[in-house]
C-alpha cells in the first residue's frame, strides 16, 4: 500500500496510506486531507483536485490525457509539475510520492 505525503500551502503534512488502484485524490478524500475538493468526485471534469507532483516522481506516472490537460487550464496557478490528483493511480511503485497543494482550487 503506498504511502502519500500530501503538503499544504501552509507546510502542514499529511502521510496517509492509499490502497493501490485508487487515485491520489480518493486518498485525501477517504483520510480527511484539506485541501482537495474534488468537486466532480474524480470525472476529470473540474480541476478542484489539482496538486503539484514533486519533480522526481513526474516520470513515474502515466502521461496527461488531453481532457486532464485542458482541465488544468482552469486550476490556480498551474505550473509545469501540476496534475489533476483524480488521474493519478497509485501503484506500489509510488510508494513515498509527495504532492502539494496549491493555495487555493479552481
Amino acid at each position: 500500500m503506498p504511502k502519500v505525503t500530501y503538503i499544504e500551502h501552509n507546510g502542514t503534512q499529511h502521510e496517509v496510506s492509499v490502497e493501490s488502484g485508487l487515485s491520489i485524490m480518493e486518498g485525501a478524500v477517504q483520510n480527511g486531507v484539506p485541501g482537495i475538493d474534488a468537486d466532480c468526485g474524480g470525472a476529470c471534469a473540474c480541476a478542484t483536485c489539482h496538486v503539484y507532483v514533486k519533480e522526481e516522481w513526474i516520470d513515474k506516472l502515466s502521461e496527461q490525457s488531453d481532457s486532464e490537460k485542458d482541465m488544468l487550464d482552469f486550476a490556480f496557478e498551474t505550473k509545469s509539475n501540476s496534475r489533476l490528483s483524480c488521474q493519478l493511480i497509485l501503484e506500489d511503485k509510488h510508494d513515498g510520492i509527495v504532492v502539494n497543494l496549491p493555495e487555493k482550487q479552481g
